[in-house]
């Protein structure tokens, strides 16, 4: 019986560029997620190529993001950056592109699909059915999930959006789900067929995010040697509650004047989402709370420079209303920084609780200001979640995504076509 050979992957990411630098504007984990599942793939041998939307007219037409992954810029809409509220005006366009691309080259160029979120599900929807592949969708973040999670003042998701996503859930071949949660999600809120819904956990690139030198890291980013360093990385917006940290710092303050001369909370991300109506609502309320002395606010930094502040921190907080995994948790923990993260969603799996960090119940600044006390005045135990944290993250590598990931590809090519599948594994 013939065997068909899985060698080349249409990767969709509409709304955002796997060039884009994480922490600031749509470019998040899901970046990250694209940029090092897809290295590992050519690393195995299969081929990558991406299609995004291109965001400036002279970004070229493509681009080699690595050996066996090429980007593809792809025009829809105007160049300079639409809200994401915009882009499903743009979808027609975009397709067309996608189509176009494919056109150009003998039948069969790609064995399977894979979009991420809902838009490029969409866009995966229509070229499924056009090239006669399979169609592997992560979802990344879920509307109905985020809707039943808001923090306060923070907007609802659309009920277009809803519908997009049951639309692309009911046409997948196979759903990603980055933990054992999120795949309940998927069956439990949109009716996803067990069969249909295969859990992959994300990695870190454990050759970047490693242990070092607390003190040299602190060197280099001007930090004091014996400074009590609160890390908060990500996009500066109400699902990720960077608010949390401040107001739980400014308890901590108020609870013991006396950590004022050593205390850091440094917030390394750039505004996104709901943020961008006010870009500058850390800066305002570090004022109004009075702490605007400790506060630093850095922007997005590249992943080596990123690597130093998890480094160089007490601990790393993730106090976000949701999340689909939390990958800023994994790499501080990779780098031997324990976390203190909000128990929701995917944190539950990249944080072993008591064990590489603590996982935190509910939002109360109070609450968390107890959590992050223990974390400066316990040395002891921070040493011992160190240990944990560096011992916990090894088993995330990005290799095993992508392993992973094969298997899904193979299982959809095979269901699709009833023949048996190779994969270069």
């Amino acid at each position: 019986m013939r065997r068909r050979l899985v060698h080349r992957v249409a990767t969709i990411s509409m709304h955002t560029s796997p060039l884009d630098q994480p922490g600031t504007g749509d470019a998040g984990g899901m970046n990250v997620y694209i940029v090092e599942s897809a290295k590992r793939l050519a690393q195995a041998g299969v081929e990558v190529e991406i299609f995004t939307r291109a965001t400036a007219r002279d970004l070229p037409p493509v681009a080699e993001l690595a050996p066996g992954v090429l980007v593809r810029h792809l025009t829809a809409g105007p160049y300079e950056e639409m809200d994401r509220s915009d882009l499903p005006g743009q979808l027609c366009a975009f397709l067309s592109e996608v189509l176009r691309t494919e056109a150009m080259y003998d039948p069969g160029r790609y064995d399977v699909i894979h979009s991420h979120y809902w838009l490029s599900g969409q866009v995966g929807w229509l070229a499924k059915e056009r090239w006669g592949v399979p169609l592997v969708h992560t979802m990344h973040t879920m509307a109905k999930v985020k809707n039943l999670l808001l923090a306060q003042g923070d907007k609802p998701e659309p009920q277009a959006r809803v519908v997009g996503e049951e639309q692309v859930v009911e046409i997948a071949d196979r759903l990603v789900a980055n933990t054992a949660d999120e795949a309940r999600e998927l069956m439990d809120l949109y009716g996803a067929p067990e069969q249909r819904v295969a859990v992959v956990n994300p990695g870190v690139n454990l050759t970047v995010f490693r242990p070092a030198s607390q003190g040299a890291a602190r060197r280099r980013l001007g930090l004091p040697q014996d400074a009590h360093v609160l890390l908060f990385v990500g996009r500066i917006q109400p699902l990720k509650a960077p608010d949390v940290l401040l107001r739980a710092a400014s308890r901590m303050l108020i609870d013991d004047p006396s950590l004022r001369d050593r205390l850091v909370v440094a917030c390394v991300g750039g505004p996104s989402g709901n943020g961008l109506a006010r870009p500058s609502v850390l800066t305002e309320l570090a004022a109004e709370l009075g702490i605007s002395d400790v506060v630093r606010l850095v922007p997005p930094v590249a992943q080596e420079e990123l690597a130093d502040w998890y480094r160089a921190a007490s601990v790393t907080v993730v106090p976000s209303y949701s999340e689909s995994f939390g990958l800023v948790a994994l790499e501080s923990q990779a780098c031997g920084t324990p976390v203190a993260a909000a128990a929701v969603g995917g944190l539950r799996t990249a944080v072993r609780h008591d064990v590489s960090g603590e996982l935190v119940n509910g939002h109360d600044p109070a609450v968390w200001a107890g959590v992050l006390r223990r974390f400066v005045t316990a040395p002891r135990r921070r040493d011992e979640l160190s240990r944990g944290a560096r011992a916990h993250a090894a088993a995330f590598g990005w290799q095993g995504t992508a392993t992973r990931l094969m298997e899904v590809y193979a299982a959809a090519v095979a269901n699709l076509h009833k023949t048996p599948v190779a994969v270069n594994l």
